[in-house]
């Protein structure tokens, strides 16, 4: 009783909706099905959380009763995307899931973890995935561990890597910038001395 009113009590309450053992995730997703409830899955790395991951658990949550985020750790995600990402860390964004309104459950997944072993663990009822989460052939064989797959295209014009590439470019201009105006106090200088090496000949 205390876990279901971790999920569907008031308040972000992320201690009782972040999950991290695969145990207590089925039983949770047991409890929801003695009740009738639909269960979807979905899972990311919502990094740097924008408009277009509300929008997409949004739909997500629309075709089920208990939305459970499975979320790349931060060593998941090194693996996957580099040193350098994720931007923010794991701890942050299970949180700000917590506080979103379409997401029930959530639940870190670690770079050692067995393949699909979330999906297996849950078998949802509808699987929620992106366009680009899968190739074919993989997607075929996931089909077959829940039942059914629905494919969301992408809710914004937006992505975390283009928003990091946005504040890259930015950044970049203005180190640009503040290097050209070093390197003309530099010529004026390098011109001052010259000139007062060789007495103003050459101005």
């Amino acid at each position: 009783m205390e876990r279901m009113h971790d999920l569907f009590g008031p308040g972000s309450n992320v201690p009782g909706r972040v999950v991290r053992d695969y145990g207590k995730v089925a039983a949770v997703v047991e409890a929801c099905r003695q009740l009738g409830l639909r269960i979807g899955l979905t899972s990311g790395t919502w990094d740097l959380f924008h408009v277009g991951h509300s929008r997409y658990l949004e739909a997500s949550k629309k075709l089920c009763d208990v939305l459970i985020v499975g979320v790349d750790s931060d060593e998941k995600v090194r693996q996957r995307k580099g040193p350098n990402r994720p931007i923010v860390g794991e701890d942050e964004r299970l949180e700000i899931l917590c506080h979103c309104r379409h997401v029930d459950m959530v639940f870190l997944k670690q770079p050692d973890d067995p393949r699909w072993e979330l999906i297996r663990v849950v078998q949802p009822d509808v699987l929620i995935v992106t366009q680009e989460a899968y190739p074919p052939e993989e997607l075929s064989e996931i089909k077959g561990l829940c039942g059914e797959v629905v494919v969301l295209e992408p809710q914004a014009t937006t992505s975390t890597t283009a928003k990091i590439r946005l504040v890259l470019v930015a950044h970049i201009h203005e180190i640009k910038v503040q290097l050209d105006e070093a390197l003309d106090r530099v010529k004026e200088t390098l011109h001052s001395f010259l000139d007062g090496l060789t007495g103003g000949e050459g101005s």
